[in-house]
């Protein structure tokens, strides 16, 4: 330990550290502690403690003369070890700085991570040197933007698109190797391009935050690829930054910054999946790296009466406690950074159930809601819960209050059992493609408020939902025990790879009828990465440990006609206002003949009435959307027009004659878009029949004169 250096009170706010170009300000949270001492490191690691003697509202601060941008430091914090009281200070670990926008490397387990002695129970303290934590590094935020603003693209247009940053370059052929998987590499021309060129509006990135790899992966060869194990809400994961394989550390957050600005550029939205429901720190024997050490019972829910063991709502261990003012602030403050200084454009929040939670009930007006809602800039940004959690009454798909969107699990669940061939769920098919107003419409929200999607990172791709009836997670070493067993997926005759010519045009088909059915649908469409591209994991449903082939995007087995006709879709969707409108359908008469917003067809041409909706044998369904039904008004304040358009599905393995309406004011019906024949061209003539094959799905247009564009 070299001389401790001059000091000053400093300030208690901003908590972390602030260069403010002379010095530094540290300032760290702790209710419980009893001593602080802040541990800068050199290059060859030596340390230098500083006494932290100054303290304000529980907030613990000093001021360092001299101390520049890439600063490593963490904290030794003092007080009781008593995990039967929730207390677990132990000064011989060093910790990382839970507000720290920067870190030295990855985890260190070989140099020490835990606060007891490995190997007995948590009661025995560890005393001998833990230095195992990442440190954090002093930042200098600046970084030219160029003039960088928002596409602020509205919800209602937004076409989402779920990807890893790592998957998604790992094996690209355009992007320099040395960028592959990287931060830099995801901005690459190539992708851009690709990005651009493909339509998405917005990319929604897994977990980009600071996470740990688990040693019980480690051991296995395997790693934790999703990082849904976060140890900093504030750094970005080192292991994507080519910066960071440079020996850049402090490189990091200017090469996240550079994707952002770059992605912008192309009109394409941030989104960052992000995980405030619990850390990487896991239960009573997980390791002490930050918040733990720090200030236990306030980081964290711990049982009442057992102080020792935590509230796990999450199924990782610990739950963070967000009941506590404290991690409610380092929340915002988090969230904040991320938009004000990062720029980016929304968050999909993990498990969201457990930010809600009371006691043990999910409340939907908690402290968490209320003050997201308050705040300027946090509400402005695009908010989407995953609305479930693993605890009791954690299931909470349409129950989020106003000024949030939701993954929609019922759209998943009930389209994949729509096209798989299961029967008596017309009516619930019927509210999924129209924005299920039966989950959000009387709260006050509109059809965006559904992300709806059929795939997403957690179970299968789109091209193993329609090739395997079982998972196979043998790769992951849990003897295939992991992952969901209901996967409402069929695999058209076959499991697994085949070379039976139908099997496979079945299977085509399918990935296009859930394609199609997802960007037509009303709501916000969300698509999984590489779907597009006909991505396989090999019957894989829970990859989360699987940083390899079997994750990555396979960018030399492309299916091109399946990525032409997901742009095609993309650009109908974008292109024709009746497919993602901004309100509800009212079923109300909009003119004077009896022509309604929307209209249910039968295959033979009659309105769909109750019985209809009702029959357990009822596998087709047609659409009518009157393109003068918009109820909306355009940029210009005029009133909103599209073509009538005309939807027909079927999941019956049998042909149909399907008879086209005449009303509208329709002459005929010209074909866009036939699941069946990527390049068919059709027109028919109102009041006529079109064949509608097994297991299809046609789009026609009403095309008029003077349609506003």
């Amino acid at each position: 330990m070299t001389n401790t250096p001059h000091t000053r009170p400093g300030q208690s706010y901003p908590l972390g550290a602030t260069w403010d170009g002379q010095g530094t300000n540290f300032a760290l949270y702790s209710e419980s502690a009893t001593g602080v001492e802040l541990c800068l490191f050199d290059q060859q690691g030596q340390e230098t403690r500083v006494p932290v003697t100054e303290q304000t509202a529980f907030v613990w601060h000093v001021y360092v003369p001299g101390i520049q941008p890439g600063q490593r430091y963490g904290y030794r914090v003092y007080g009781e070890y008593a995990p039967e009281q929730g207390l677990r200070f132990n000064p011989n670990v060093v910790l990382l700085d839970p507000y720290a926008r920067a870190v030295d490397g990855t985890e260190r387990f070989d140099e020490g991570v835990f606060a007891y002695v490995p190997g007995d129970n948590d009661d025995t303290m560890q005393t001998e040197e833990q230095r195992g934590a990442p440190l954090g590094i002093v930042t200098d935020p600046g970084f030219d933007w160029q003039g960088d603003q928002p596409p602020r693209v509205p919800f209602h247009r937004s076409v989402i698109y779920e990807a890893h940053v790592r998957g998604l370059t790992m094996t690209h052929p355009d992007v320099p190797e040395d960028l592959r998987g990287t931060y830099a590499g995801l901005a690459n021309p190539p992708v851009l391009k690709y990005l651009k060129e493909l339509g998405i509006t917005a990319i929604e990135l897994m977990p980009v935050h600071l996470h740990v790899d688990d040693p019980f992966l480690i051991d296995k060869g395997l790693h934790n690829y999703w990082g849904y194990s976060t140890l900093s809400f504030f750094a970005p994961e080192v292991r994507y930054s080519a910066a960071a394989r440079k020996g850049d550390p402090l490189g990091v957050i200017a090469e996240f910054k550079g994707m952002v600005k770059a992605l912008h550029r192309e009109g394409i939205e941030v989104i960052l999946d992000v995980v405030y429901n619990h850390t990487a720190e896991g239960n009573h024997m997980g390791p002490t790296m930050s918040f733990k050490g720090i200030d236990n019972p306030t980081y964290y829910r711990l049982v009442g009466g057992d102080e020792r063991h935590y509230f796990d709502y999450t199924g990782t261990g610990n739950s963070l406690n967000v009941r506590h003012p404290q991690t409610l602030q380092l929340i915002m403050d988090s969230l904040r950074y991320w938009v004000t200084e990062m720029h980016v454009d929304g968050f999909r929040f993990d498990l969201a159930s457990t930010l809600a939670r009371g006691l043990h009930e999910v409340d939907q007006l908690s402290s968490f809601f209320t003050i997201i809602h308050q705040d300027p800039i946090i509400s402005q940004a695009k908010l989407i819960a995953e609305p479930w959690d693993v605890g009791e009454g954690g299931y909470q798909v349409g129950n989020f209050p106003v000024g949030w969107a939701e993954w929609n699990g019922l759209y998943r669940d009930d389209m994949r059992s729509f096209w798989k061939g299961d029967g008596g769920i017309a009516s619930e098919i019927g509210y999924r493609l129209t924005g299920s107003s039966d989950l959000y419409q009387n709260d006050g929200r509109k059809p965006y408020a559904s992300i709806n999607f059929i795939t997403a990172h957690d179970g299968f791709t789109l091209r193993d939902t329609v090739s395997y009836n079982d998972k196979h997670n043998e790769a992951n070493q849990e003897n295939n025990n992991d992952g969901n067993n209901n996967n409402l997926s069929w695999n058209c005759g076959e499991e697994g790879p085949t070379d039976n010519p139908e099997v496979n045009a079945l299977r085509s088909r399918q990935q296009r009828n859930l394609l199609a059915t997802l960007m037509l649908s009303q709501g916000t469409p969300m698509l999984l990465g590489g779907d597009e591209l006909g991505r396989t994991q090999g019957g894989n449903n829970n990859a989360y440990c699987q940083d390899n082939e079997i994750s990555w995007y396979d960018w030399a087995n492309v299916d091109e006609e399946l990525l032409a006709f997901t742009k095609k879709l993309i650009d109908l969707r974008r292109s024709h206002p009746a497919l993602h409108r901004r309100k509800f359908f009212s079923g109300r008469n909009i003119r004077g003949e009896d022509v309604r917003d929307i209209v249910w067809l039968r295959f033979d041409g009659q309105e769909m009435g109750d019985e209809d909706w009702k029959n357990p044998e009822t596998q087709s369904l047609g659409v009518f959307l009157d393109g003068d039904g918009l109820n909306d008004v355009n940029r210009m304040g005029q009133p909103m027009r599209d073509d009538h358009l005309l939807l027909l599905l079927s999941s019956s393995y049998v042909d149909l004659s399907f008879r086209l309406p005449n009303f509208g004011g329709c002459q005929e019906w010209e074909l866009l878009l036939d699941t069946f024949d990527d390049a068919a061209q059709e027109i028919v003539p109102a009041g006529e029949a079109t064949t509608l094959r097994g297991r299809n799905v046609k789009l026609y247009r009403c095309k008029r004169d003077g349609r506003p564009e």
